[in-house]
C-alpha cells in the first residue's frame, strides 16, 4: 500500500510503500474529474502535480488528515500506478480493506454546494444536491459507504454539513 505524507508545514510527500505495517491513515472518496487534471503517480516523479486541477483535492485531503491527527493518508488517483497493471488489479482486489482499515473516510462531493454565505440555497436545495450527488452513481460507492468506520461528506467548498445525520 501506497501512502502520502502530510509533512510538518502541511506539505505533502510519497511515504515509503507498506505491506503488513501501516500506520493510521485517512482515506479520500471523489469523482474524477478529466484525466489531464488528476494528479498520478508519475506526476510526482516528473513534478507537474501542483500544475493539475487535482492537485486541490490532495491539498484537501492533506488538510483534513492533519486536522485529524493522521500523518498519512490515500487517495486513488495518486497512491496507484495505473500504468502498472500488476499494481492496478492489486489494488483492486485490496481496495474494500484499505477503505475498511482507514481512520477516516473522506467524501468529496465537487457538485453540492452549501453556499452558507447566501439565502438562495435552503436547507432542501442542498439535501437534493446532496443527494442527487455523481459521487452515489460510482460503482464503487456502496464499498465506500460501508468499509469505513468512519465516513464524513464534504462539499465542493470543503465544509462538513452541519446536519448530515439528519438525512434519511
Amino acid at each position: 500500500m501506497r501512502l502520502l505524507k502530510v509533512g510538518s508545514h502541511g506539505e505533502v510527500r510519497l511515504a515509503r510503500d507498506f505491506v503488513n505495517d501501516a500506520p493510521h491513515y485517512a482515506i479520500f472518496s471523489h469523482t474524477w474529474g478529466r484525466d489531464e487534471d488528476e494528479v498520478t503517480i508519475e506526476d510526482l516523479k516528473n513534478g507537474s502535480r501542483m500544475n493539475k486541477a487535482g492537485f486541490g483535492k490532495i491539498q484537501f485531503c492533506a488538510k483534513k488528515a492533519k486536522k485529524d491527527d493522521l500523518e498519512y493518508f490515500w487517495v486513488d488517483t495518486f497512491c496507484i500506478n495505473k500504468v502498472n497493471y500488476t499494481e492496478l488489479s492489486e489494488a483492486i482486489a485490496s481496495i474494500f480493506w484499505w477503505y475498511r482499515d482507514a481512520r477516516h473516510c473522506y467524501v468529496y462531493l465537487s457538485d453540492v454546494w452549501l453556499d452558507r454565505d447566501s439565502n438562495k440555497q435552503s436547507q432542501q436545495t442542498w439535501e437534493l444536491a446532496f443527494r442527487n450527488s455523481r459521487w452515489f452513481t460510482r460503482g464503487c460507492t456502496l464499498q465506500e459507504l460501508i468499509a469505513p468506520k468512519s465516513v464524513k461528506f464534504f462539499s465542493q467548498e470543503e465544509e462538513l454539513p452541519d446536519d448530515i445525520e439528519t438525512l434519511e
